[in-house]
């Protein structure tokens, strides 16, 4: 497998401006790059001006980085049952879908957020309630990346099948999926080796489909299989190890979903370099 038309980067700091996450993905050898498009801990944020799209738009121009990929803050909670968060979320929400219609970027990540003590099935009919209002005022060209989740607390999409029931309340194709391989593996999908990863894909692709696969958050997990606790680790330094990213990265299918680190990255981003290096010998046949 030619390693030069991998997908390969990581989520990358906007600090300075938006257009400085190109230079800090090409730094470490990024092919594809996801960011946040405002202060991640921040409700608001001051609105993009021309200027600012312009310097995005430029530096995307002449990079080697292909896709760009947003990730929502993690304040946003569109499962709440609490009526002022909620609103609250889907105000935010509604906000980063136009800033990536704004900057051009395609698509972007989610958490399906929690039910907050209400239970799944309240908490994912607040969820589709809440996209129902979104989508009726939001940007066609921008698709939202459901992710699963590890399930710690009260956080729904740790199973396949809550992200299909969300997904099953809107037309084909409305969402994609983010499969993030420590949340699978800490929510009790054993993808540590060949056997373990094609089941799992096997059982996903009769849940929801594996073309609904849009991008892979590639992270090891630190804790044990099945433990629900979201801690993400350097790749084959965990839990998950080296066969299970080395049958990800060898899986034909996914040759062309971008796959991105959340991993500590380190001084000057060493640990990114050393990450990247590594999924792309994993991907050597």
């Amino acid at each position: 497998m030619k390693n030069k038309k991998l997908l390969l980067g990581a989520h990358v700091s906007i600090a300075g401006g938006l257009e400085k996450a190109f230079e800090r993905a090409e730094e470490v050898g990024c092919t594809a790059m996801q960011i946040f498009t405002k202060n991640a801990s921040q409700w608001k944020a001051k609105p993009l001006g021309g200027l600012a799209a312009e310097a995005f738009g430029n530096a995307w121009t002449v990079s080697p980085i292909g896709p760009v990929i947003a990730h929502t803050s993690y304040l946003i909670n569109l499962a709440t049952p609490d009526d002022d968060a909620w609103e609250k979320s889907k105000a935010a929400f509604l906000d980063e879908m136009e800033r990536c219609a704004f900057l051009g970027i395609p698509q972007m990540v989610m958490h399906p957020g929690a039910h907050v003590g209400s239970g799944k099935v309240a908490g994912i009919e607040r969820v589709i309630a809440a996209f129902e209002d979104i989508f009726s005022k939001s940007p066609k060209m921008v698709k939202v990346l459901l992710e699963n989740t590890a399930g710690q607390g009260t956080y729904l999409g740790s199973c396949f099948e809550e992200l299909a029931a969300i997904m099953a309340a809107f037309p084909p194709r409305t969402f994609g999926i983010c499969f993030d391989t420590c949340h699978a593996f800490a929510a009790g999908y054993d993808i540590s080796n060949q056997r373990g990863y094609e089941a799992v894909m096997d059982e996903f692709d009769k849940v929801i489909g594996i073309k609904a696969i849009a991008l892979f958050h590639v992270n090891d997990c630190k804790n044990p299989l099945g433990s629900g606790i979201d801690r993400h680790e350097h790749i084959g330094k965990g839990a998950i190890g080296f066969e299970g990213f080395r049958a990800l990265m060898q899986d034909k299918r996914f040759y062309k979903v971008p796959k991105i680190l959340e991993t500590p990255k380190g001084e000057d981003y060493e640990f990114d370099r050393k990450n990247l290096a590594l999924l792309r010998k994993l991907a050597e046949v």
